[in-house]
């Protein structure tokens, strides 16, 4: 599946040579091996540039050279090596024992015999900081397993420390590994330990309990992993033999532990990780790590090496090292956590290097065979130095597995893969057929799609492509993106299937596998009907997201809310570049790039694509997307609703979009019957085009005129809505215009306007109160105008006259003829208005006949020109028979007096009107002044036809003497009333037993103390405000000062009355 090593042989023991190899160590351009003889050989490790065509021809260099052979290293094999370099110190396992040699020349310095009968041992280099001083310095620990026994010398900055770590444990020692700098896995058959060296803790790890209780079916949950118990004794049948338990230390502090077949994750503190088990069918010789992979090297008899991602512990490459036992990765020391990625493999006769390629070319192979989630997964391992734009190849590996699973048909997952990769929405638009992404599309009608070479590998061979591994994982489909032929779906088994049945033989994945013919998908097949709508369902959730992304950025009006945006310092990229495709980046220069064009190209892209699947999958969505702010292209959206027959949605649309002359001319042809075809309900008549005009701004005012003519002709009683609705629109239009509108198709609309902004608007322009009144006389005047409806107008002009104050008196009253009954009271309101009183009255009298309605003229202006009482200090200030006084004392004329005078002293050729003059008296005598009154009655007037007016005076100022005295007792009882508050305080606190008003007392201890100088009081002067508050006299000014108000605010001594 993938060629992440090279295995490259670099030493071969010629047939001669019958020395065995028992252990590698390699550091530097050194090689050493330890032979089954005791010899130690030294080799120089010769780099040559790998072969361009991949494989592992010989070249002319030498890859090792024997520098050195150490015959007399050990008497017996030297079963295991290391170094401790800041030491110059070569470490060796060799008949038991633990020996120290000098790196140089490999003699012997030192051999550990306290290390009799050692197992094995491990060794590991650290960078540790002083915690005191901060300085760094360099620690190495040398570990040795002694059956149960755990030493541990340390050595910092080339110096050995005196004192060793003793450990007992509670088995033989099996394996140790170091964790990290200070902690050990330690390996028994009674299971795994970590143990912190500095603290010299133990801790036991323990199979997570959901996975105990089912290997131990029933067991304690918190069994120790690796540990041999009833379910393991199987064993006792092949010569008691128990699995080596063998551990492994990973990246983000993790560890391997493994036995057998079985394994487990767990993390330096010894808690297991909730991971799978890694899928081998045969229990490994030896594991190990090298950045960023797991590997297992098999049995020998099997004589191969298994690569696998750590993540998803699924089987990247198998490596042939036939008869290979032994794998040594170097010590990567105070290195990178991606050194050591060249290590080697070594069978008794035949050393191997395994070669790492580029990371890159891993990648691009994954790619070519689509193994998309294996290249996602070694991504998210890598360290983002190791790769450039490491987040963008992510989500491009996300981006190919979408459109993958998209050819598979599975358009759910894969949308929702789109979704979480920020895919270009013009990538994945163009998967869809030309009903949805419209020219944008990469299939023609055949359904073949033309795919950009840029952004996917072109096929492999068929066998190749067929070639998928048992163990693969079932999240990486193995489908050829570009294959149009019908292809079969290959079954995927559980990786878990290996630890089931050992027969299979697990390979590299390249085991071809038959394919079923009659139930595979076929990507040849048209996107269309029913998998087509499922397809666009899923569509629009992605479109949708994409929409809200791209709202953070772009304002409804197409501009930048940030202009210009700000760039990405690593990548030269606004927050906004996932929605654009990369053809927007090829610029050298991205300063030249019009960033609000691209985006807003991308809005019209989403809406219009959004706006094709609503109408394709879900026609009712469509309708809430263009009723709102979008970005539709206006051609595509017509199109498609008016060959749905939607015109109310097209209408809505058009409005949104402010196409308004396009909607109202369609309108138009509704609501005539000028349309082709069945004209809609809803849309037959003027009403829909009002309603429509209703919305438009003031600033339409020239569409709303000329659109509104013909609704105002047809059915003014509806047309008229659009001046005159009850909406901020309509009242912002231009009265002017609407008024000469209106007059020229009818002068009874323009009126109908006028007297709406009048009397329900409350304006008081001069100018339309003036227009009001000429439309009235016009119609008065006009011979042809009928006597029902001239007294209707006649009533309305009355009205108007009366409660107007903003017309043109002056002119009114010249427009009106004074020989014409129908103005005589017009005329007469009017000179009211104009404060002609005497005038007004005399049409009343002498013109109208109407005496009712001059009395009644004189009781308005009576009560309009009295003053009413607005408070009590008018009360006090004037009393009611004062103000009678005042009343017909005044120097302004009394209209009653006038209208007296008009009865008993008429002009010439009108007679006296006693009747009228004697009731005006007996109801009115009170308003009249005596005094002028009395003189205008004649000598020979009886006096008994004065009853009533003396009578109604005579009662008229009793009840003013009564309403005084009244009024004076009233204020007496308000006067004491105020006084007994002044003395004793609110009736509140009386009904308490408080004593308050001026007859409170303070009491002042000795212990108060004035607030505001914080100083007792003593004999000194104080003063107390009306809250109960006590400061001393002198502080007064100071606490007004503080408060900013007399007697306000805090400062002073809260005091109980009392």
């Amino acid at each position: 599946m993938l060629s992440a090593f090279r295995a490259l042989p670099i030493l071969e023991f010629k047939a001669r040579d019958k020395s065995k190899i028992e252990s590698l160590l390699a550091y530097g351009d050194r090689l050493l091996v330890g032979l089954n003889s005791g010899v130690l050989r030294v080799y120089r490790v010769n780099e040559s540039p790998p072969p361009s065509d991949g494989s592992a021809s010989p070249t002319k260099t030498k890859e090792v050279e024997l520098l050195n052979e150490q015959e007399k290293f050990s008497k017996k094999p030297v079963q295991q090596l290391a170094i401790v370099k800041e030491a110059n110190l070569l470490v060796s396992l060799s008949d038991g024992y633990i020996s120290l040699h000098d790196l140089q020349s490999y003699k012997p310095v030192e051999r550990l015999e306290n290390t009799k009968g050692a197992a094995c041992f491990t060794v590991t280099s650290n960078v540790v900081k002083d915690p005191d001083t901060g300085v760094p310095s360099l620690v190495s620990r040398l570990a040795v397993a002694v059956k149960r026994k755990m030493l541990c010398w340390t050595w910092q900055d080339m110096e050995q420390l005196p004192e060793a770590v003793e450990l007992n444990l509670e088995a033989g020692i099996k394996s140790l590994t170091w964790a990290n700098g200070t902690k050990l896995v330690v390996g028994m058959d009674s299971g795994f330990v970590i143990v912190d060296i500095e603290t010299q803790e133990m801790v036991a790890v323990n199979k997570p309990a959901s996975r105990a209780v089912e290997a131990n079916q029933g067991e304690p949950a918190a069994q120790r992993f690796g540990a041999v118990t009833s379910s393991g004794m199987g064993y006792m049948g092949m010569g008691s033999w128990v699995p080596k338990p063998m551990a492994t230390g990973l990246s983000d502090n993790q560890v391997l532990l493994a036995k057998d077949v079985n394994s487990l994750f767990a993390d330096t503190e010894g808690n297991p990780l909730e991971k799978r088990q890694v899928p081998w069918a045969l229990a490994p010789e030896a594991v190990g790590y090298s950045y960023p992979y797991l590997l297992a090297l098999q049995p020998p008899e099997k004589g191969a090496l298994q690569i696998r991602n750590p993540d998803s512990l699924s089987l990247l490459q198998t490596l042939a090292v036939p008869n290979a036992a032994i794998l040594h990765v170097p010590q990567p020391n105070i290195s990178l956590a991606h050194a050591g990625k060249g290590f080697l493999v070594a069978s008794d006769r035949v050393i191997w290097r395994m070669s790492a390629l580029p990371y890159d070319t891993q990648l691009q192979e994954l790619v070519a065979k689509q193994k998309f989630d294996e290249a996602i997964s070694l991504l998210n391992l890598l360290e983002d130095t190791l790769i450039d734009d490491k987040a963008g190849k992510i989500r491009e590996m996300m981006i190919l597995k979408g459109m993958m699973l998209f050819e598979e048909r599975k358009y759910r997952p894969a949308l929702d893969l789109f979704t979480d990769a920020e895919a270009p929405p013009e990538r994945v638009i163009k998967l869809y057929p030309e009903s949805v992404a419209g020219h944008l599309s990469s299939r023609s009608d055949e359904a073949e799609a033309d795919v950009d070479t840029e952004d996917v590998v072109e096929d492999a061979p068929a066998k190749s492509d067929d070639a998928t591994a048992a163990k693969e994982p079932p999240s990486t489909p193995g489908k050829s993106l570009l294959s149009r032929v019908t292809g079969g779906h290959s079954r995927k088994e559980s990786d878990t299937a290996s630890i089931k049945s050992v027969s299979r033989t697990e390979t590299d994945m390249s085991t071809p596998r038959k394919a079923p013919t009659s139930t595979s998908l076929s990507s040849d097949k048209p996107l269309e009907g029913e998998d087509l709508k499922i397809a666009v369902r899923s569509l629009c959730s992605f479109l949708v997201q994409a929409r809200t992304r791209m709202q953070k950025y772009l304002n409804w009006d197409g501009k930048l809310k940030e202009d210009p945006p700000p760039l990405d310092t690593e990548t030269g990229k606004p927050a906004f570049a996932n929605l654009l495709t990369s053809d927007v980046f090829e610029a050298d220069d991205k300063s030249t790039i019009d960033w609000e064009s691209e985006l807003l190209k991308c809005a019209e892209l989403l809406d219009t694509t959004l706006f094709r699947s609503y109408m394709l999958a879900s026609p009712s969505l469509a309708g809430p997307l263009f009723r709102l702010d979008n970005f539709c292209d206006p051609d595509v959206v017509q199109a498609s609703l008016y060959e749905n027959n939607r015109y109310n949605d097209l209408i809505d649309f058009l409005h949104g979009k402010k196409l308004h002359r396009q909607a109202l001319e369609m309108l138009s042809k509704f609501g005539k019957g000028e349309a082709e075809g069945d004209i809609p309900e809803g849309m037959q008549g003027p009403d829909r085009t009002v309603e429509y005009l209703k919305q438009l701004p003031p600033e339409l005012v020239d569409i709303i005129l000329e659109f509104a003519a013909w609704p105002v002709r047809e059915k003014p009683q509806i047309g008229m809505e659009v001046f005159m609705a009850d909406t901020g629109k309509t009242k912002d239009l231009p009265k002017d215009r609407v008024l000469q509108f209106l007059s020229e198709i009818d002068q009874k609309l323009q009126m109908q306007y006028l007297e709406h902004i009048i009397r329900e608007w409350g304006d008081k322009t001069p100018e339309y109160h003036q227009d009001l009144i000429d439309l009235y006389l016009q119609d008065l005047k006009h011979p042809d105008t009928p006597e029902n409806t001239k007294a209707s107008v006649k009533e309305k002009l009355e009205s108007f006259l009366r409660t107007s104050t903003h017309y043109n008196k002056s002119r009114t009253f010249r427009q009106f003829p004074s020989d014409s009954p129908t103005f005589y009271e017009s005329r007469a309101i009017v000179l009211r208005a104009m404060g002609n009183h005497g005038q007004a009255l005399a049409i009343y009298v002498y013109q109208l006949h109407d005496y009712e309605k001059a009395e009644q003229y004189c009781n308005d202006i009576y009560l309009l020109e009295s003053a009413p009482i607005t408070s009590d200090t008018e009360v006090l200030e004037k009393s009611p028979l004062q103000r009678s006084k005042t009343e017909v004392s005044a120097g302004r004329p009394n209209t009653y007096a006038t209208l007296l005078g008009l009865y008993l002293r008429p002009p010439g050729g009108e007679e006296k009107r006693w009747p009228q003059a004697l009731d005006l008296l007996s109801r009115h005598g009170a308003r009249l002044p005596a005094s002028s009154t009395l003189e205008m009655m004649p000598d020979s007037l009886p006096l008994n036809q004065l009853q009533d007016y003396f009578r109604g005076r005579i009662r008229h100022s009793t009840a003013l003497l009564r309403q005084e005295k009244m009024q004076r007792s009233l204020e007496e009882g308000r006067r004491v009333n105020a006084e007994r508050h002044l003395l004793l305080g609110k009736d509140e606190d009386v009904e308490k037993g408080k004593v308050g008003g001026r007859m409170r007392r303070v009491r002042i201890g000795e212990d108060d103390h004035c607030r505001v100088c914080q100083r007792r009081f003593g004999a000194s002067a104080v003063r107390v405000w009306p809250d109960g508050r006590v400061v001393h006299y002198g502080c007064v000014g100071r606490m007004e000062r503080e408060t900013g108000a007399t007697g306000g605010g805090g400062g002073g001594v809260q005091r109980s009355w009392g």
